[in-house]
């Protein structure tokens, strides 16, 4: 049974039952536009769910699709029943894509939040609130959906793990465990540094030694253990890979060049990043986590299927 359908403790149940719905009219106009004060909250939980623009947007359409249907009359808390709502969708959405991915996790690279170098709009704020970085987005990826859920609502977004329960068919001490373990895959990744003036300048170093093949250049902004993951996606799978050590990385500076000569400082998921154009479209994203001055991962979305779906025009 769905969390819309199964909210009698709030009224969303009675709600449906006694035809509350959008009706036409006035009714339906206020509905929606209570909805629309919590579109960004809706579509920040989304994508921290599903690491995909497109996929958190389908996610929120569906949210207020379901609550048209039931109507908000007795929901004391609409902006928290909406969260748990668009939380079951992306569930569903989770175990779906699951069930049907061919492609390794390891490569895989979520899509990013790009924006000019001089800073994000206010629904981009609202969207990556709490430094919600590619690298962050990649160990949410790799946990089981229900685990991805129990962190994303509680440790994000403050939901109390008894209304989590219901969602993920558990109860609230199993849910707790839950979000315990995407804890600690979460917590065993690096702090990334907060000056963004300094990670502009280590990205642009980088940048310079890629454009000139400087090897000593490149092996000076790299942590020794750091992480490079790149994904073509299915159009150019002989571009993913995942590649651990500074010099092993460094091996990898003909990748780096294709794209280098053509990149441009940008903003990705708020961090210091690349983006290659090509012809008006973005050919790579380049996102960096660096920490104590050194490069500790960079990912590198390359997928011309998901790229053309990002917005280059301020560029």
């Amino acid at each position: 049974m769905d969390v819309y359908e199964n909210q009698s403790g709030n009224g969303a149940g009675s709600g449906a039952e006694d035809g509350s719905g959008t009706g036409t009219g006035a009714g339906a106009d206020l509905l929606a536009a209570r909805f629309e004060e919590h579109r960004g909250h809706l579509r920040a939980v989304a994508y921290r769910m599903l690491g995909s623009l497109a996929e958190a947007d389908d996610a929120v359409q569906e949210s207020w699709l379901r609550l048209s249907r039931a109507g908000a009359q007795g929901v004391e808390n609409l902006g928290g029943w909406l969260t748990t709502v668009v939380g079951r969708v992306c569930l569903d959405m989770l175990r779906t894509r699951k069930a049907l991915r061919e492609d390794p996790w390891e490569t895989h690279v979520p899509e990013p939040v790009i924006s000019r170098e001089e800073g994000i709009d206010p629904e981009q704020e609202v969207l990556l609130a709490d430094s919600v970085g590619l690298a962050l987005l990649v160990v949410l990826e790799a946990l089981a959906p229900a685990e991805r859920l129990a962190f994303v609502l509680h440790d994000m977004f403050a939901v109390p793990f008894d209304e989590i329960a219901p969602i993920v068919e558990r109860t609230p001490a199993a849910t707790r465990q839950l979000a315990s373990r995407a804890r600690r895959r979460v917590q065993g990744t690096a702090a990334p540094d907060t000056d963004l003036p300094r990670q502009r300048e280590v990205v642009h170093a980088f940048l310079a030694a890629s454009r000139n093949g400087d090897f000593d250049a490149l092996l000076a902004v790299l942590d020794p253990d750091v992480l490079l993951r790149a994904d073509g996606g299915a159009v150019s799978p002989n571009l993913s890979k995942v590649v651990r050590g500074a010099r092993a990385v460094v091996e990898q500076a003909v990748l780096f060049s294709r794209f280098a000569l053509a990149s441009q400082p940008a903003l990705v998921n708020g961090a210091p990043g690349l983006v290659t154009l090509r012809e008006g479209r973005a050919f790579s994203v380049m996102g960096f986590t660096i920490a104590d001055g050194k490069v500790v991962e960079i990912n590198i979305l390359a997928d011309p299927d998901r790229l053309g779906r990002i917005d280059v025009t301020a560029f």
